[in-house]
């Protein structure tokens, strides 16, 4: 009976605690809401001139799909390059954020504090920067997604090291094994397939990323349908947004489908 009772108290504590999270989550909403004096009437308000411009882009400009598809070829070339040099820059970074690798505390902390500091500015800000310093084009693109997605490749890759079993690591050790070896054979075999899925899951967003980056002159698609956005040519929105889709649909599944079968 006294088991039953402190069962009983501890659950009563847990749905407490929900309750309290639920209640906060709750205020936080309806706080936020009233400050940027979002309301149903101003979201209804809005739904007619939503439905006039969507209608404007039916049907779109199909005389624009060759321009469009050779922008969106861009957008793709961008997103490959910035995630591969991301993807060979955060590795060690990586490896120096994890706590469980033997490395000095303070090693560990200047890695993570790294990832940290990049990730603060998010890729369009990166974007403006190298706009302003290599001027408009495709190679302002690749640096800000490079850049940026090195804060979040380094932080998630970090996370699969820390997580990975110490048994290899032990086994090895026992018989004599040397840090190098002990890296090589114990630690990289469980990272790597991990490292792999993470790279492809970030291409996906820097392909979306890419596309917007060139609202500020970063090249790629985004070029266009800033054109287009800036002189109202629905239209020809309507047929860049539609290649965009049907692209990073098929990408997404794509690479869904291939991280799939490495993890």
């Amino acid at each position: 009976m006294k088991t039953s009772n402190t069962s009983l108290r501890d659950y009563e504590k847990k749905s407490m605690k929900w309750y309290v999270g639920y209640f906060v989550v709750l205020a936080l909403f309806i706080w936020s809401m009233i400050g940027m004096n979002i309301n149903l009437e101003r979201i209804s308000d809005g739904i007619p001139a939503m439905g006039r411009i969507l209608a404007l882009m039916v049907p779109p400009d199909t005389a624009r799909l060759e321009s469009s598809v050779i922008g969106m070829i861009e957008t793709i070339q961008i997103a490959v390059i910035g995630t591969t040099i991301a993807a060979i820059f955060s590795i060690p970074v990586s490896f120096m954020a994890a706590r469980n690798l033997g490395l000095p505390t303070a090693v560990s902390t200047a890695g993570k504090q790294i990832l940290n500091a990049i990730r603060t500015f998010p890729s369009l800000v990166f974007g403006i920067f190298f706009v302003a310093s290599y001027g408009p084009g495709p190679l302002a693109g690749v640096m800000a997604l490079g850049i940026n997605s090195i804060g979040m490749l380094g932080k998630l890759n970090s996370e699969i090291v820390e997580a990975i079993d110490p048994g290899p690591i032990e086994a090895l050790e026992a018989t004599g094994a040397n840090y190098p070896e002990m890296f090589l054979y114990a630690v990289i075999p469980q990272v790597l397939p991990e490292f792999i899925g993470t790279t492809l899951y970030r291409f996906e967003l820097n392909l979306r990323q890419a596309s917007v980056l060139g609202l500020v002159g970063a090249g790629g698609i985004g070029v266009t349908l800033m054109q287009a956005l800036q002189f109202r040519r629905w239209a020809i929105v309507g047929m860049t947004m539609l290649v965009i889709i049907v692209v990073v649909t098929i990408l997404d599944y794509s690479s869904a489908f291939i991280r799939k079968k490495i993890i």
